[in-house]
Order: structure tokens, then sequence, then C-alpha cells
């Protein structure tokens, strides 16, 4: 048997080596022609065909895949090419102008209208720094219809001392500010039944005038790769013409620390209030009307991300100490947000439920409303929830968006509401149904706010935003003094290198208020309706010229429409005004 498969194999290597010899001969004999080809190409379209997304497969024709494994055979190849060094482009710089420390503006218009300040900032070495800003705005009054003084006047100076070095920066600031204001706002039909002499000499006798001095102290601190990551400290008096003093202290440290494998923030307040007024409003106190609040306040939180999600979960704990009437609260509340991105930044979802203490104080309404009566009830309010939710994001690289609607539930939550007229001379200067009083409610807001912004060229910046409100008050009979409508817009062009303007328009629905003629003597009687505070417009626009690096000059105008709104009851505002000035910057 193996006799033959020896033949069978010796035969078959004989064929193969035959064959190989005789196509190596036939190779050799083979010649290059040239056909040519007469027939033209003409090509067709063959029937299409669909190829099907999930395509039916025979599981019994399927066989196991082989592995192949693929082994690469490098060697080097010799190139005689030099790449050239290449050069960079040249690029236009652009010129970058001198950044002044220092500045001073001066600028006066029409009713005697004085605009002026002055900054000065000096680097004592390479991590100290003082700064000062002095600033003043008066006018002379002149509005029209008015019987009493309605001039103002505001004078403040600021002193910094701060460092920045890479483990530590702060500032402490000290501050002094002089306002004088007048309750200018008597009653539309203030006396009109007396002669006009009688009611002559008693407008004369009113002296309205309203002077408020205020002093702080407070600092910052920041600090890097810490535990306490800052603090913050204020201490503010307050004090008025009428005897009326507050003081306040407030710190705020800040903390960040990691734990259960989180970065933990915790935020904490101390804040401490105590004043008192000399009188109540009809003047019959025998001892000063006096209060004091202490809070203190925890607030921990953490974030979490996770697909496109950013969550802030935290809580507020907050104690409320009332020194004068033993009131001690205690308040949770919730400080919980959320954002999602739905497409990138062009869509971002949001939402959230925030809550907090708010330390109302005699030099925060001021600041609001400088016309109130020295006789002011002061306590928090208590914010129990905010909750929101809205879209924010871009239409386009250069436009931006924000809609939101919200829902707050505020627990004596201050209002601004008129005092009632009276004639009674024993009284104070403010209480001719000149001044206004502050009323607390529990008040429930439905609200809904809108945003754009957009950068329509490099030189026009345009934005304008919206909200709407609804109120719903519990013992009050409005929501006093709050609109409905708010409406803003604003417009800046930088013309060229040496001009720019600009101009902003506002819009305020209308308020409700109500003033009670308590005076019995004369024929008018009470009268237990509201008012309606009229909606008003507010126009302004300013144009500007660059001289140079240093001076600049600009023209002002506001209330361009020339309206005698009232922004609050029997308080018209002046007309349209004009205030010409300039601008220095310098250094020392």
């Amino acid at each position: 048997m193996r006799k033959n498969n020896l033949k069978y194999t010796v035969l078959a290597l004989s064929l193969a080596w035959s064959s190989l010899a005789l196509a190596q001969k036939k190779q050799d004999k083979m010649r290059t022609e040239e056909v040519n080809v007469v027939k033209s190409y003409t090509p067709t379209i063959s029937d299409a065909f669909k190829i099907k997304e999930t395509p039916a497969l025979n599981e019994e024709g399927i066989t196991a895949k082989e592995t192949v494994k693929y082994s690469i055979f490098s060697f080097p190849v010799a190139s005689t090419f030099t790449p050239s060094k290449g050069g960079a482009e040249n690029v236009d710089k652009e010129e970058i102008g001198r950044f002044y420390k220092s500045y001073a503006t001066f600028g006066g218009g029409n009713f005697g209208t004085l605009n002026a300040e002055l900054f000065a900032t000096q680097d004592l070495n390479s991590e100290e720094y003082v700064a000062g800003m002095l600033r003043h705005l008066s006018s002379q009054g002149g509005i029209k219809g008015v019987a009493l003084d309605n001039s103002f006047y505001d004078t403040s100076l600021d002193l910094t001392y701060g460092a920045e070095a890479k483990e530590l920066s702060w500032n402490i600031n000290l501050g002094y500010q002089n306002q004088i204001y007048h309750w200018y706002g008597l009653p539309t039909n203030f006396m009109d039944a007396l002669t006009p002499t009688i009611h002559d000499i008693i407008v004369a006798g009113i002296n309205p005038k309203q002077s408020y001095n205020t002093i702080t102290l407070d600092s910052k601190i920041e600090f890097d790769e810490s535990i306490l990551e800052a603090s913050s400290f204020k201490f503010a008096h307050f004090s008025d013409a009428f005897g009326s003093s507050e003081n306040r202290f407030y710190a705020k440290p800040s903390f960040q620390f990691p734990a259960f494998g989180k970065q933990i923030k915790l935020n904490a307040i101390v804040d401490y209030l105590g004043g008192k007024f000399e009188n109540n409003y009809t003047r019959t106190n025998s001892e000063p009307l006096e209060y004091g609040y202490t809070n203190f306040g925890l607030s921990p939180s953490y974030e979490l991300e996770k697909d496109n999600w950013t969550l802030h979960l935290g809580l507020g704990l907050y104690y409320s100490l009332d020194t004068k009437n033993r009131n001690n609260k205690l308040f949770l509340y919730p400080q919980v947000t959320a954002s999602h991105k739905i497409v990138g930044d062009l869509m971002i979802f949001y939402t959230g439920a925030e809550g907090g203490l708010d330390q109302n104080s005699y030099l925060n309404f001021v600041d609001e409303n400088p016309f109130l009566s020295p006789t002011l009830q002061i306590a928090p309010t208590n914010k129990k929830y905010d909750v929101f939710a809205g879209l924010k994001g871009k239409l386009a690289d250069n436009i931006s968006y924000n809609i939101r609607g919200s829902f707050v539930d505020e627990n004596n939550k201050a209002l601004f509401k008129s005092n009632d007229f009276s004639a009674n001379f024993n009284y104070g200067p403010y209480a001719y149904g000149n001044s206004l009083q502050v009323v607390y409610d529990n008040v429930k807001t439905l609200r809904f706010f809108g945003e754009l912004k957009a950068d329509i060229t490099e030189a026009i910046h345009f934005g304008a935003n919206g909200t709407l409100s609804v109120y719903n008050t519990k013992t009050q009979a409005e929501a006093w003094n709050l609109p409905a409508i708010q409406l803003n817009a604003n417009l800046d062009y930088t013309i060229n290198t040496k001009w720019y303007a600009g101009a902003d328009v506002f819009f305020v629905g209308s308020r409700k208020d109500l003033q009670i003629n308590t005076d019995l003597i004369y024929v008018y009687p009470p009268t237990y309706v509201p008012t309606t505070l009229k909606s008003y417009i507010d126009l302004n626009a300013h144009v500007g010229y660059k001289h140079s690096e240093r001076l600049t000059a600009f023209l002002k105008a506001n209330n361009i429409v020339n309206q005698a709104y009232q922004k609050w009851l029997n308080y018209p505002v002046q007309g349209f005004q004009v205030v010409l000035g300039a601008n220095y910057k310098f250094d020392f």
C-alpha cells in the first residue's frame, strides 16, 4: 500500500514541475499588443434597493469567525525631504489704553443739580493698597406745584485699606454718609377749605427737613486652601435728626470641608440689631420705642453632578431672639436648586426652592424710601419659601435669554403705606399726610420674569427684562405700593473710538395706597377708598466724548418725556433734567 502511495506522489510532483516549466517558457514568449475598443462606453443605472436597517439573518448558515492575526513588516525608507522652518504670521496689534487707578468726575445741571465724585487708590507695596471715595449728589428742588422745600443732599466718604497675598486677601473699610431730605408730599387738598392767608401761614410753619447719618465699619477676608474660605463682618450706626438711632452688627463666615466623600459648604451668620425711636406717630408715648433682634443661622449644602444635572442640596436653620419682647422662634428653610443642560448651553432648565430670614432695619428702609416718618415698627420677614422654575440659555452666540416663574410665600412682609392726614400741630412735621409708614402682612406672590440680552455688534449692546406680579395679602386691603408690572430696557452704542452713547427706559405699573383724613375739624370726612397711583414711564439717555485717555466729557438727560409722575403718594418727581460734566483719570 505504501509503495502505491509513493508512486502517486512521485507522479504528481513530476506533473507539477513540468507544468511550471512549460508556463515559464510561454511567459518568456509573451509580447505586448495594443487593443482598441471601438464601442463607446454607455453607463446604465441599475435598480435601486434599500438596505434593511435590521436585516434578517439565517442563523443556520452562520459559522464561527476565525481569528485573524496581523503582523507588520516595517523597514526604513530613505527620504531627502527637509521641511523648512515655519514663521509666525504677523498680527496687527491693537493699541491697549493705559489703565488709571484714580478719577474725578464733576457735573451740573438744571434744578441746581450738582454731581461730583473723587476716587483715588495707591499701592503701598506689592501686596498692600489704600483707597478712598468721595461722592456728592444734590439738587435744589424746584418741583412744580410743591409748597414745601423739596431739595435733597447726599454726601459720603469711604476709606479702604487692603492686602492681597498668595494665601490671604483682606480689606477693611470705614465709611460716613450724610443725607438730607424733606417731607414735601403734602396731600393735594391740604387745608384748602381755609383762606389762602391762613393756609400759607400753616404751610410756612412746617419745617419738613430730615437728616440721616450713617457710620459703617466692615471687612472681608478670603483664604486660599483653608477650611475657612471667607469671612465678612459689618457694623453700622444709623441715626436721624429726631432722636432715632440704630446699631447693627453681623458676621458671615463661610467654610468648606470634605465629609462622606463630598465637599460640604457651610455658611453661618450672626446678626444683631438694636435701635429706638423717640416718639410714636401721635407723640403720645412716655418711653422711647425700642426694638432688638439677634439671629443665628447655619446653612450647610453640597453639590452633585450627574447626567447633565447639577444639584445643590442644602437647608437653612435660623434661631431668632426678640430681645425686647421675649418672642424667640426657630425657623427651617429649604435651600435646594437644580439645573439640567437640555441642549448644551443653548437651553438650560433650572428649578429650586429657597427660603430665609430677612432682617429688616431702619437703615434699609430709608435706603429704599427716605420719606418715612421716624416712628416705625421694625421686625424681620420670614420668607418661608420661594419655589421657582425657568429656562435660560442662548438663542445665538450673541443672544442670551432667561425666563422664570416663581411663587413666594412671606410672613411679616414689610409694605410702605402713607400715614394718615391730620392737622394736629402737636404732631411732628411729618404728620400732615406727608410721610409714609411701614405695615406688615403675610403676602403670597406669583411672579413671572423674562430677560433678553444681545450683543448686536461689537459696538451695540441691548438688554430688556420684564416682571409680572400677582399679590395676595391676608389682612391688608392691597399690597401697598407694589407694582404689578415692571419693564426695563437699555441700549449702549460705541460710535467710534471717540464717541459713545446710550439710553435706558423703564416702565412701572400702577400701585395702590391708602391715606385717611382723620381731621374732623374741616369739611372732608374720612375716606377708606385706596388711591391708585398712575403708571409711569421714564426715559433717560447719555452721550460722551473721549477727548483723550484721561479726559472724557458727557451729557446726561433724565425723564426726557417730562412726566411729573408720583413714585410715592403726593411725591411728584422733577421733570426733564440735564446734567453736563466731565471725567478725568489720573495716577499719583
